[in-house]
């Protein structure tokens, strides 16, 4: 069976990401093991897959139909940090990556890094025709302050907050709805 655990610390939680980039998954082990398995749960095809065994002796094993170019095991030196870099991302990677120990006929999974989504690359503008006439001049502030501004990694958190606001008023609009109902009873009984 498999069990999460607090033995294996996984860093980040949450990766976004672009077509072809790359990325990296941390694993911290509290105590030294005989390696780390890596394995992706896919929601999409409710498949759980292993993609690589690293032992702590530098052996490396791949599961079935993985390419050893996309996934790549590092050891730390400490021999209780393992990293898996995947690159030439796809859409196809999407997924939970969780980081696996074995300990008494057990699985022990980390936490978890959710690999939220595989963005197509930015679509190639074409440029204008060179034009003669004067252009205006942006200061480093304003330059900076445009560049990001749509930016996934800005919107998203923003997003997430106002969601979190917004959810926390239910319970206000709720509450002040039952006392103006009991308003409404106490002026209509008397």
């Amino acid at each position: 069976g498999f069990c999460t655990n607090q033995l294996l610390l996984q860093t980040p939680e949450n990766i976004l990401a672009q077509t072809n980039s790359k990325t990296e998954i941390l694993c911290e082990l509290k105590k030294e093991h005989a390696g780390v398995y890596w394995y992706r749960w896919s929601q999409e095809r409710q498949n759980f897959k292993f993609l690589i065994f690293s032992s702590s002796l530098g052996k490396v094993t791949y599961g079935t139909n993985i390419s050893q170019d996309k996934f790549i095991v590092h050891r730390g030196s400490s021999h209780t940090s393992y990293s898996l870099h995947i690159s030439h991302l796809h859409v196809s990677d999407n997924g939970t990556y969780y980081c696996s120990v074995s300990q008494s006929s057990q699985l022990l999974l980390g936490s978890g890094t959710h690999l939220v989504d595989v963005l197509p690359l930015p679509q190639k503008t074409t440029q204008a025709p060179f034009s003669k006439k004067p252009m205006r001049c942006l200061t480093k502030s304003k330059a900076s302050s445009k560049k990001g501004a749509c930016s996934p990694l800005v919107w998203v958190p923003l997003a997430a907050s106002v969601l979190v606001l917004l959810m926390s008023l239910v319970p206000t609009a709720h509450r002040f709805y039952r006392l103006r109902r009991r308003l409404w009873l106490r002026i209509h009984r008397q």
